[in-house]
């Protein structure tokens, strides 16, 4: 349910009564992994989706009735053979759902960790799954937090230690926790949001902004230009700031989860902001030009100190090569490359490749990068 935080937030605020659905296993192939989740009202609206418009429908109705009834409960959904029209993913695979109705005891708790996830918060949620005894409850813990530890699974004090301890040792943030009496609990993980830095108050950071926005970034555009440098300017972005793009980067810790694009074309700015970049953390750093202006730019970088190592690190020209023309356009091939970077995606066509559609979310070497000729844009 984390992955549609806030909008569940704002359903939390309204006073909405609602029932979440979640995918917690997936055998086979299926459009949406574990952690999908939709959800649906006590009025019928809809939110999120968890296979493509498949068992939606089947999906509607028991939502509807976890919510009627106030208890949470599975569904599985398989072809059958016996009966085609039964709901069942068209890509032959099987899918297992937790329903639960956020109303009553355990509100307070799922309300609670959507709106830290909503905010931007981290934080760990465990929901029990039905079976081993009563349980039913939800648990949330925020490190971090005066108060870390709300609600309960309903099993015990001793049995939420542990649950919590196994949810944080997940690989990949969420799965099933096996707990004694053959008791389970759905674990869900939300670190706080990864970073997008965008040097360059520009029209193209305006689309960025808007693109990478949905993919889970909190944005940061930076621009030493006052007038170019406004909030209005940049509604979607989450920090404005009016000041030379090297500070702005000296004053922020970076991970390896954060990116750094920089959009102008002025090596008075753009040459000292990616000195920082390319010796930080940050996974990803692209830079926006023509290959003109990258060779240039790599000439100024190795005379600013930069070793070979450090400039492989730079992606440039930005993007994959979609022909982008538009800001719109290529925003879209910006963010497909930072996604690319951040999955181990090839960035290579999927017709004929033979490739998963899928990909687990561990990082491999990219194939050498596609590039993006902004001749006609970025001049």
């Amino acid at each position: 349910m984390l992955d549609i935080a806030t909008e569940l937030d704002a359903w939390c605020r309204q006073g909405r009564a609602f029932a979440v659905a979640t995918v917690v296993a997936v055998e086979g192939s299926a459009p949406r992994g574990p952690g999908a989740a939709l959800a649906v009202d006590a009025e019928g609206a809809v939110l999120g989706g968890v296979s493509g418009g498949c068992v939606e429908g089947a999906l509607w109705e028991e939502c509807r009735e976890a919510l009627r009834a106030g208890t949470p409960r599975t569904a599985r959904y398989a072809a059958d053979p016996d009966d085609p029209f039964a709901p069942a993913l068209t890509c032959g695979g099987t899918v297992e759902l937790l329903i639960t109705p956020v109303v009553g005891p355990r509100r307070a708790t799922l309300a609670e960790a959507l709106a830290a996830v909503a905010g931007g918060g981290a934080v760990t949620l465990l929901r029990a799954l039905p079976g081993g005894g009563a349980g039913g409850g939800a648990l949330l813990w925020r490190p971090g937090a005066p108060d870390a530890g709300r609600g309960t699974l309903g099993w015990g004090a001793g049995i939420d230690r542990l649950a919590l301890a196994r949810a944080r040792a997940l690989p990949g943030g969420r799965g099933t926790v096996r707990l004694p009496g053959g008791r389970r609990a759905w674990a869900e993980h939300r670190a706080a949001p990864p970073r997008l830095l965008i040097v360059g108050a520009v029209d193209f950071a305006a689309a960025l902004a808007h693109a990478a926005t949905p993919l889970g970034y909190r944005v940061t555009v930076c621009d030493a230009r006052p007038v170019f440098a406004t909030a209005e300017r940049f509604p979607e972005a989450a920090e404005v700031v009016n000041d030379r793009p090297d500070r702005c980067l000296d004053g922020r810790r970076l991970t390896g989860r954060d990116a750094v694009c920089v959009l102008t074309h002025d090596p008075r700015w753009d040459v000292p902001a990616l000195v920082r970049a390319l010796r930080g953390p940050a996974g990803y750093v692209g830079a926006m030009g023509s290959w003109r202006t990258h060779e240039d730019r790599l000439r100024r970088l190795r005379a600013a100190g930069l070793g070979e190592g450090e400039l492989a690190r730079l992606r440039s020209p930005i993007g994959l090569d979609l022909a982008a023309r538009t800001p719109a356009e290529t925003a879209l091939a910006i963010a497909a490359e930072i996604v690319a970077v951040r999955r181990g995606g090839s960035g290579v066509p999927l017709t004929g490749s033979g490739r998963p559609l899928h990909g687990d979310g561990t990082r491999t070497s990219l194939a050498p990068p596609l590039r993006l000729d902004l001749d006609a844009v970025a001049q």
